[in-house]
């Protein structure tokens, strides 16, 4: 049993899922999940992730959850599971794997919590809570076992697949050939793009005057998103000159852009892929300035919260998060990108090196193994489960 509540969940699930059918056909796989999960071959109990948030949710999310929860645990009891396998969401995730504990189910991580950035005292929970994390960044592995969690660094399901250059360079034709190039990535959450995307739109803008040749595309998600980004856009005052959209080809903007202004996520390392310079920010809705710096010596125990500088162990890419401010610093290191070859050549530098810890693994391949492995595991230890889950 698959568990994911957001669009990232659904995207790593879904590739553990179509490795699994192909390898292990033997297996039946339920989930609570997305649409990609379902292409891959997982029986929907219930659709999720449709309308994810990022952070503190409110009364209604909360209340949604509690029900979800509950009508896990009736399936449940009507459903013998082996294995369940929680993807990312630990808010979410946290109450169900509770309920498979206590009905002796196996619990395998997909995506590691991020204990180690904050609330590390979270550790103690994950520990009763799991029986293995499958983890996605190489840190990870040997700070979880440091501390008695069975934790494997697996890799990243975006660097499973080589990229074709020539594809992409086909798909980029279709955009403007003149530079600088600026990709903006502002998300996908419907929370997160309320708050980030009007700076980026403003450090555009600003750009733009700055350097008039300057070209710039967003990366939209969805078609949905896209329409929602023109909406902000008439509001904000206009779709700028000089700026187009795509959606769903965030590979190919990628390939086309000089510099990207991006959201803090899981795009960080899309990016770094293609070792392209960028700037990321992340503009929180759940602190302000002064509660920030109260919290950040309580809460958090990293310096850095985006990937790329998370897997260097330093700032190799400027991080505004969480942002506070108007546009200005972005335009600032941005303009610092644009017109400094040998700081853009540095930053591709320090990225390739992030890259190349990825090498030579096969995430999605691995987690399905591992998690084929527990089914096999759970099966032997109890006969009975076996009968009942053929």
């Amino acid at each position: 049993m698959f568990t994911a509540f957001e669009p990232s969940g659904d995207d790593h699930a879904s590739a553990v899922i179509a490795q699994l059918r192909k390898t292990r056909p033997d297996i039946s796989i339920y989930a609570w999940g997305g649409p990609k999960m379902a292409e891959a071959g997982a029986t929907i109990v219930e659709r999720t992730g449709d309308d994810a948030v990022m952070g503190m949710p409110g009364i209604k999310k909360i209340k949604e959850h509690r029900g979800i929860n509950r009508r896990i645990a009736a399936w449940l009891e009507s459903n013998p599971v082996a294995v369940h396998v929680p993807v990312d969401s630990p808010a979410a995730n946290f109450p169900i794997c509770r309920i498979a504990k206590r009905r002796q189910i196996r619990v395998v991580h997909l995506v590691a919590p991020q204990v180690w950035a904050w609330g590390s005292w979270r550790i103690n929970k994950l520990r009763k809570l799991t029986d293995h994390v499958l983890c996605l960044l190489p840190f990870e592995e040997p700070w979880f076992n440091e501390r008695s969690v069975r934790a494997t660094f697996i890799g990243h399901p975006l660097f499973d697949h080589v990229l074709d250059p020539d594809a992409l360079d086909r798909e980029a034709a279709t955009l403007g050939q003149t530079h600088p190039r600026v990709a903006l990535m502002p998300g996908s959450r419907p929370g997160e793009i309320q708050r980030n995307f009007p700076v980026l739109y403003e450090a555009f803008r600003r750009l733009k005057a700055d350097h008039p040749q300057l070209i710039g595309c967003v990366a939209a998600t969805t078609p949905r998103v896209e329409q929602t980004l023109r909406s902000m856009a008439a509001d904000l005052g206009g779709w700028p000159a000089g700026l187009e959209m795509l959606s769903g080809r965030t590979d190919a903007i990628v390939r086309w852009c000089d510099l990207a202004l991006v959201v803090s996520g899981t795009v960080t390392l899309q990016i770094a892929k293609q070792c392209r310079p960028m700037v990321i920010v992340y503009k929180s809705g759940l602190f302000d300035r002064a509660l920030y710096t109260i919290a950040r010596d309580v809460l958090f125990t990293t310096d850095h919260f985006t990937l790329p500088n998370l897997i260097a162990g330093r700032e190799i890419v400027p991080e505004l998060v969480p942002h506070f401010g108007d546009a200005e610093p972005i335009v600032r290191h941005a303009s610092d990108l644009l017109e400094s070859p040998d700081l853009a050549s540095l930053q591709r530098s320090e990225l390739q090196r992030v890259v190349e810890q990825f090498a030579g693994r096969d995430a999605s391949l691995k987690a399905a193994e591992s998690i084929a492995d527990a089914v096999d595991e759970a099966c032997a230890a109890t006969p009975a489960l076996a009968e009942l889950t053929r």
